[in-house]
């Protein structure tokens, strides 16, 4: 079994002043081979630079380039779903990325979600997996 990474949990492996990066380096140390989506790659780019600057998001970017981070591309079909469920959850203000990295779980048929926003992917209900297995 794999997982998919959030951008909130990578964040928290990148910065080890953050409260959870303990918590968050363990988990991804214990998943083999968990899985990026590509959606996440602009947002963690945005935080990192602001957060962290550029020499941690170079190091990340060049990790990814050597196949330690496997990719998985948004298809117009998640594309598709993720606008389904913003339209089902929008009262729950749930972002954009969450919801393409949901609408990957359930095309790849992945419960783990590695994050740090709990609350969203508890409320997701995916169509065939019933509930995601949030970590850490």
């Amino acid at each position: 079994m794999t997982a998919l990474l959030d951008t909130g949990f990578l964040l928290a492996v990148l910065d080890e002043d953050d409260d959870l990066h303990q918590a968050c380096v363990d988990v991804l140390l214990a998943e083999p081979r968990p899985i990026l989506p590509d959606v996440v790659l602009p947002e963690l780019a945005f935080m990192v630079i602001r957060e962290l600057g550029y020499a941690p998001l170079i190091t990340f970017l060049r990790s990814v380039l050597d196949g330690e981070l496997p990719v998985e591309i948004t298809l117009p079909a998640d594309l598709e779903r993720s606008i389904e469920i913003m339209e089902k959850y929008r009262d729950s203000r749930i972002d954009f990325v969450d919801t393409v990295i949901a609408a990957i779980a359930e095309r790849l048929e992945i419960r783990t979600i590695l994050t740090v926003d709990r609350r969203h992917f508890q409320i997701f209900r995916p169509k065939i997996l019933g509930h995601f297995v949030v970590l850490p």
